[in-house]
């Protein structure tokens, strides 16, 4: 049997009525809908957190954003040869 932990959280009046207008529309329930919206949320974190990484690495390789384009093009001339 799958383990969960309950949580009790605090909403602003409006952001309940958006929740309660999405669980209609979506015929889904509030916790899986919070469920999920924490699951994008620490997803898009953690793509933020490897962008910061690789932004970082590439200034100091002096890569710019216009370089980019050549250099994965260049990338998959080489995978495909």
């Amino acid at each position: 049997m799958r383990k969960v932990i309950n949580w009790s959280i605090t909403l602003p009046p409006d952001m309940v009525e958006d929740l309660k207008e999405v669980m209609k529309t979506e015929k889904r329930g509030k916790s899986e809908l919070v469920r999920e919206a924490l699951r994008r949320y620490i997803e898009d974190l953690k793509w933020r957190e490897t962008y910061r990484y690789f932004e970082k690495r590439a200034r100091k390789l002096g890569i710019t954003e216009k370089d980019v384009v050549g250099l994965v093009h260049k990338a998959r001339e080489r995978k495909v040869a």
